[in-house]
């Protein structure tokens, strides 16, 4: 088997094993025989178990973030250099949420590593969300441009409460389908995305001071 063809067989059955089964139940030994290897084939191109994990979700994310900074750029080059804070949110969740939700995406190998990866964040994965946050910053510098009455710690909550839903929505979609009895429909990912950027939208563009005071009465009161 050649070698390009021997790493491309490791990395499709690692995604497999991985999506179905979990990080902890699949073994080195697993994939290398759903992939007709041997293990010094793992050794050689990714030393690791470890490293396995990590060169999938970096191919994985990849692709998330290129699509999340192309929306970005688009809106705010049709905005003259500053796009709206909801354009800018939609950009930030929709390619996660359309590459995980619907029909088709839940049946894919890629959407169920990711949606794997989001509800068992292991180590590997762990230090990669840590070290890769650029693109990150261009969304709060976009959000800045939006709302530039905002402080920058509102900014960084905003950014990250959007994260959160999206990906809780993401992790729990069966569990919101049976809450709601089939009344909230994942399917419609269009609608899941808007909803999730009309929330978030909402928290960063309500009232500073409203959202203060209330803390300060709780203090008052317990004092």
């Amino acid at each position: 088997m050649a070698s390009d063809h021997t790493r491309s067989a490791i990395l499709a059955a690692a995604e497999r094993l991985y999506a179905d089964r979990g990080f902890g139940d699949v073994t080195l030994r697993d994939i290398v025989a759903e992939a007709g290897v041997n293990l010094a084939a793992v050794n050689y191109h990714f030393g690791s178990k470890d490293e396995l994990i990590a060169e999938l979700f970096v191919t994985r994310s990849v692709q998330t973030n290129r699509e999340r900074l192309r929306e970005l750029k688009a809106a705010e080059e049709e905005g003259g250099g500053r796009a709206p804070i909801e354009v800018i949110l939609r950009a930030l969740v929709g390619p996660t949420l359309r590459g995980c939700l619907g029909p088709e995406n839940q049946r894919s190998t890629a959407a169920r590593f990711m949606i794997r990866a989001s509800i068992e964040s292991v180590p590997p994965i762990r230090r990669i969300k840590n070290r890769e946050i650029d693109h990150l910053r261009k969304f709060v510098g976009a959000m800045r441009r939006a709302l530039p009455e905002r402080s920058d710690v509102d900014i960084y909550w905003g950014l990250n409460f959007a994260l959160a839903m999206a990906h809780h929505t993401i992790r729990e979609s069966e569990r919101l389908t049976k809450l709601s009895e089939g009344k909230c429909d994942l399917d419609d990912v269009e609608d899941v995305v808007a909803r999730v950027v009309s929330v978030a939208t909402m928290a960063l563009t309500a009232g500073k001071a409203e959202a203060k005071a209330p803390a300060r009465a709780l203090a008052r009161d317990a004092r």
